[in-house]
């Protein structure tokens, strides 16, 4: 499945999401990255995206911090999978 911005075209940036093809993909789900995070996901306005994200029920490990590059909180997806949200100032 791909997955766009409302809108985006087909030259656009997408995420393609697969499903685990047997058993041995499986047992690697939540643990691709060894806890650490290693997708991100950019966004123009962390603030408003992080309380649209926490009242659909998204579980944040770290709240929203500004640091010298921006504003970064971090999230967990479907399936343990850790993203930064992120706003680059």
């Amino acid at each position: 499945m791909l997955v766009a911005p409302p809108g985006a075209g087909p030259d656009d940036m997408s995420i393609l999401l697969a499903q685990a093809s047997g058993a041995e993909q499986a047992k690697a789900i939540v643990n691709q990255s060894a806890g650490r995070v290693f997708l991100f996901l950019e966004t123009d306005d962390l603030n408003r995206d992080y309380a649209d994200m926490l009242a659909k029920g998204i579980r944040f490990f770290r709240e929203p911090a500004t640091h010298a590059f921006g504003k970064v909180a971090v999230f967990e997806d479907l399936y343990g999978n850790l993203w930064d949200l992120i706003q680059y100032n």
